[in-house]
């Protein structure tokens, strides 16, 4: 599972999905599967090696993924679940000095905090590598990976593949970071299923554009069903509005549940970032084509596979 010293050095820190190669995705995708394939052979490899997960906000799937990928790859972790709460941060520390702090103690940071950019600020300072494990309403570059990995394992391409993104798109970190990797891709097409409050942001659009990525925005979920290879749902984000009466404006406006699973092809796949609220009924889980804990399941090999390769 040797990986080129030139390749380690492209991925020094990971803050961005626009910082990967289609080359070094398709290296980190080997390494997962590898991993996946026979985990045994990576017992011990980072022996000695300590993470440290400073999470300012709440998390389940990506700190414990992180965590049970360190712990199997021979390393140890610490931090915590609520560093604005239970760190120095609550005594008004900046995030910089906090970072400048960690860097004497760990040999990789995996961070999440609620401010867009945190990622970009704490590489800045850092003398070790900042996995970036979401910031805001900006990027979760960790999420997309496996995101992308996922729809290779189950559609068996990535080139051509057709992906309906549904739900809260304009706060929707995993949305956002996802359609940046597909932009990778050759002839891919996205179609963009939200409400107009949280419609996918401009920035977005004016990337797929520059990289010819063909998209368009629809309002009917039922007509795209059929179109697509993969529906990617995300949950109206509750804690990203300033209001109630907001949230609820827009809350349940598009549900995977059976009747929709009936307007999809065979041969496509429901993902999902999880955790879910109401937009997917859990009468759709018996379906083979429900993917979504597989898709998450994804997660511990992935980023193993990022470990390994920023520590080895």
């Amino acid at each position: 599972m040797a990986v080129s010293l030139r390749s380690r050095a492209r991925l020094r820190h990971l803050v961005q999905s626009q910082q990967l190669s289609r080359q070094l995705l398709d290296e980190i995708f080997q390494r997962a599967d590898e991993m996946r394939a026979s985990p045994h052979r990576a017992a011990g490899r980072l022996q000695g090696r300590v993470m440290a997960a400073l999470f300012y906000e709440p998390s389940t799937r990506t700190r414990l993924s992180f965590e049970a990928g360190m712990l199997r790859l021979g390393g140890q972790t610490m931090g915590t679940d609520n560093a604005l709460a239970f760190s120095s941060a609550a005594k008004g520390e900046t995030l910089e000095d906090t970072i400048r702090i960690v860097n004497g103690y760990a040999d990789v940071i995996v961070l999440r905090h609620p401010a867009e950019g945190a990622a970009e600020r704490a590489a800045a300072v850092s003398d070790v590598p900042i996995i970036s494990a979401g910031d805001g309403r900006g990027q979760h570059p960790t999420q997309a990976l496996l995101d992308v990995y996922t729809i290779k394992d189950e559609v068996g391409r990535l080139d051509g593949v057709k992906v309906a993104m549904v739900g809260d798109l304009a706060n929707g970190r995993t949305v956002r970071s996802l359609a940046y990797l597909l932009a990778k891709y050759r002839e891919v097409e996205l179609t963009f299923v939200a409400p107009p409050q949280v419609a996918m942001r401009d920035d977005i659009k004016a990337h797929l554009d520059r990289h010819g990525v063909r998209w368009r925005e629809v309002g009917d979920l039922d007509v795209v069903l059929p179109q697509v290879d993969v529906v990617y749902q995300t949950r109206i984000q509750k804690e990203r509005f300033t209001d109630e009466e907001s949230y609820r404006a827009v809350k349940g406006r598009y549900v995977i549940d059976l009747a929709a699973m009936r307007r999809l092809r065979p041969d496509a796949v429901v993902m999902h970032p999880l955790p879910r609220v109401d937009e997917l009924d859990p009468e759709v889980d018996s379906d083979p084509r429900a993917a979504y804990f597989r898709q998450a399941r994804n997660g511990m090999h992935i980023r193993m596979a990022l470990l390994d390769m920023v520590l080895s």
